[in-house]
Order: structure tokens, then sequence, then C-alpha cells
């Protein structure tokens, strides 16, 4: 479902638990992020928790916007300009379960003034080497990451990581450097060509590719796409799908069987 003004207009806004004027915009499978324009900038802060979003982009100047809920989503990418231009009061956001691969895909992060309170559980880059302390050296505003206190210790820890005697260190130009891996697309269009690794991975046949694009048209929920399209790059036929194949072929085989037989007692039989 597109973010259309008419959905904007019919959605629910009330005061939350913290006084702040809210706009619920939750479970609508929206796909992108457009027309808020619409809202006047009137809402201190914004749910769009369990939709479809693949990019935090495309927003209008929000000066009054605080809080942005996105958990559930399947955000890869962050707009540069983010909270610099857009967003730039913005103090609470929420990212978990996500697709935000690699630590660079924070960039869009940087250069926040308000930003205070960051969550990014279950998102890939969370089991990259030196997540915790990259955050707090990038994002030195934020005071609480994933629920838990950033602590003065860490911050001493992250600048001497990431700080060099004339910018940021090595270590931190070659993370800023990583790009991500991440290739999103749409149910039935082309599969992303496998990226090299030293990891050997299985081959797939163009009609396995078909069963699972045709499951992938059919899926009506983000854990079971993210599950398929996740199959179709490692080259691995989902279980369900490989028990419904084995099922039709014995299926197929006994057909071919009772067949055979048929045939055989055809030529048995003696002409009159």
């Amino acid at each position: 479902m597109k973010l259309t003004p008419d959905l904007i207009a019919r959605a629910p806004c009330y005061l939350n638990a913290l006084q702040d004027r809210e706009l619920d915009l939750r479970s609508h499978k929206i796909p992108a992020i457009e027309n808020l324009g619409v809202t006047k900038d009137l809402n201190d802060s914004l749910d769009l928790t369990d939709n479809d979003i693949r990019a935090l982009s495309n927003f209008p100047v929000l000066y009054r916007l605080k809080t942005l809920l996105l958990s559930n989503n399947r955000i890869s990418k962050i707009d540069p300009e983010l909270l610099t231009n857009y967003l730039p009061n913005l103090t609470t956001l929420v990212l978990t379960n996500n697709a935000l691969a690699e630590l660079s895909d924070l960039q869009g992060l940087a250069g926040a003034k308000f930003l205070e309170h960051l969550v990014l559980l279950d998102n890939p880059l969370t089991k990259k080497k030196y997540y915790r302390l990259y955050v707090i050296w990038k994002l030195p505003t934020v005071r609480v990451l994933d629920f838990t206190k950033v602590a003065r210790k860490e911050r001493q820890e992250a600048k001497k990581l990431f700080d060099g005697k004339a910018g940021p260190s090595a270590l931190a130009e070659s993370i800023a450097a990583t790009k991500s891996a991440t290739s999103t697309f749409e149910p039935g269009e082309g599969v992303p060509l496998p990226l090299k690794s030293s990891v050997p991975t299985l081959t797939m046949s163009k009609e396995d590719q078909d069963k699972i694009k045709a499951a992938l048209a059919k899926a009506t929920t983000l854990d079971e796409i993210s599950r398929l399209e996740r199959a179709l790059k490692e080259g691995k036929i989902p279980s369900e799908l490989k028990d419904q194949q084995e099922t039709q072929s014995r299926k197929k085989q006994k057909l071919d069987d009772g067949e055979q037989e048929e045939e055989e007692e055809e030529e048995d039989t003696p002409m009159a």
C-alpha cells in the first residue's frame, strides 16, 4: 500500500505516553516514504513500524519531529543528509530488525546534533567487529545505544581506536570505505549475481529459481520474503519447496509406474 495523502489523513493521531503528538502508520505494508509533507510538520513522533520500507529517504523538512519508529521494515539505505537537512531535531530513532549490513551504512546519521537514543538491534551490522565502539565514535551525541547507556570508558576506547593524529584512523577509514553488499530486488525480478567468496556456494537450476520467485510473489509476510530472498542468494532450496518437489516427484513416479503396469497387462492379454 502506497503512503498516499489519503492514508496519512485517515491514520490515527494522538498524544502518546510521553504526551507527544504521534502519527500512527503501522502495519500498512508501505514500500517507500512519500507525501509526508501533508502532515505540515505537526507531529512530534512518527510510527512506521511493521511496513516494507527499504530506504530511509524522501523526507520533507520536519523540524518538529523528535521520534521516528521504524522497527520491522527492510531498510538497507539511509539518506546521507537525513539528520542534517531533513530531520534536524530528531532525538530518538528505532531501527530494530532491518537490513543495515555494514557500519558504513550509518553515514546518513553522521552530523546529528540531537540524536540521543538509537536502536539497531537485529540488523546484520550489529554482528560486525567494533560495532558498538564505532557507533559511539561516529555518533557522539548518542547517549543510549540499543537500550544500554554509553559509558565514559566506551567513549575513551572508541576515541583511541578511531581517532588518528590528523583525522580518522586507518581502521575508521577502512570501515567507512566498506560498501554494503546488500542488494534488493522485487519478487519476480532477476536474481542478483552471487558475490565472490572463498566459501563455496550451491548452484541452482533456473527451474528452482523460478519456483522460488513464484513463492516470493505469493509471500505475505516480511519473514517469509526475507527467507526466500536469502535462499535465492545462497543458492539453496527452502525446505518447504524441497518437500513439495519430493512429494510431486513421488506422485509422478506412482503415475508412471501405474501406466507402465497397465501397458504390461495389455501386452500380456491374449487376442481373441
